[in-house]
């Protein structure tokens, strides 16, 4: 569930900060401007690291997937 909770935050971060940014680009404030890009790119990088962590994890499932089926193969084997 969190993983949906994150990927709201994420978008909401990334709309919130791009308006931030549209916003002090019309009015000329550019700190506003930064403010915005920021948010977003704050956004993206824990999109890039919650895919990191999927992926890796399942690589681990994989991983542990194939052992437990050898596993599970040589055993009936030596019965």
């Amino acid at each position: 569930m969190s993983d949906m909770k994150d990927k709201m935050e994420n978008m909401k971060d990334k709309v919130v900060g791009k308006a931030n940014e549209t916003w002090g680009d019309l009015t000329d404030d550019e700190s506003q401007e930064l403010k915005g890009k920021m948010q977003q790119r704050k956004a993206e990088v824990k999109e890039d690291f919650e895919d990191a962590k999927d992926n890796i994890a399942g690589k681990v499932n994989e991983g542990l997937d194939k052992h437990d089926h050898d596993h599970d193969h040589d055993h009936h084997n030596h019965k």
